[in-house]
């Protein structure tokens, strides 16, 4: 089985279609080797803007580049690039402007960098702004198809990715579907649902929990969310767990939560993730461990609470 950090499958995808679209432009803040929009850049150095440490601009520069008809692809960490927030809602969110802003070295995966650098609340920002798609793909190719999808897309997107290494977890691109969920373990009446890099940790507390025959879901698209399938799960379970490496206040949970709220759900709900505090510098497995969602921690706090 591979890995690859999808930070890595980003900078190759965007590459790849700049191949075949010349209408795609990246942006970048100064983290270029980091966010690996350098791979876009060094194939197409014309078509590549190095904007500095000054997100608000590149973010504004990107919106006047998409009502010129080009396709901008604008890249930091995510914590930096969601903290322009005001710029994100006016010159892009409520501009409608065809902006793609990606955010790299998301959640606790990134490590030692410590939390200035950890997006931990992106994904409750960018879930706020009207009309925004929300993705957080789990390994390479749906990353790949993300960037595919925000290139055809008409409108705003937020890509949220890993500076981590993810293992392969899906064999083709053709697995990944706009607000679809993607079942990879049908199972009983316990489901653990998983986004970006705790997708991997949900599946492999799966084994450790073969016993009560877990449903294993890959949400990767944030928002829109996949309500039939969330409905079909509150409908077969009675225990449904969330795994986020975000706040579990306005990320997966809370979009979870949300819409079993509204479907009826009888049973009950643990959200998994970083419980309303901030991060700290440590190696990204410790950091899982610590912060209760690496695989260990979600088998055994399943079984507490059952």
């Amino acid at each position: 089985m591979g890995a690859k950090a999808t930070r890595d499958s980003f900078g190759e995808a965007v590459r790849d279609l700049g191949k075949e679209n010349p209408a795609i432009v990246v942006l970048d803040a100064d983290l270029s080797v980091s966010t690996k929009s350098v791979t876009f850049a060094k194939s197409f150095p014309d078509r590549f803007f190095q904007m500095g440490i000054a997100e608000a601009n590149m973010i504004g520069t990107a919106a006047g580049m998409a009502f010129s008809g080009l396709i901008p692809f604008c890249c930091s960490f995510g914590c930096f690039l969601t903290g322009k927030y005001e710029t994100i809602r006016v010159s892009v969110g409520y501009s409608r402007a065809n902006v793609k802003l990606v955010g790299t070295h998301a959640g606790l995966g990134i490590g030692e960098d410590g939390y200035t650098q950890m997006g931990l609340e992106d994904m409750n920002l960018m879930r706020g702004l009207p009309g925004m798609t929300v993705i957080n793909p789990c390994d390479d190719k749906t990353t790949r198809a993300a960037v595919r999808f925000a290139v055809e897309h008409q409108g705003p997107v937020y890509l949220r990715l890993t500076r981590q290494k993810l293992p392969d977890l899906h064999a083709s691109e053709s697995d990944f579907k706009i607000g679809k969920g993607i079942v990879l373990k049908k199972g009983g009446k316990l489901a653990l649902i998983g986004t970006g890099a705790t997708v991997t940790e949900a599946l492999q507390a799966s084994e450790k929990l073969a016993n009560y025959k877990p449903w294993v879901i890959d949400i990767h698209t944030i928002k829109p969310i996949d309500k039939d399938l969330l409905k079909t799960l509150a409908q077969e379970c009675s225990q449904i767990v969330t795994v986020e490496d975000h706040n579990i206040v306005g990320g997966l949970g809370s979009a979870v939560a949300e819409v079993l709220s509204e479907v009826g759900f009888s049973g009950k709900l643990l959200r998994l993730g970083v419980q309303d505090t901030y991060g700290e510098s440590g190696l990204p497995d410790e950091l899982f461990e610590k912060y209760g969602f690496s695989a260990h921690q979600i088998a055994q706090k399943v079984i507490d609470w059952r």
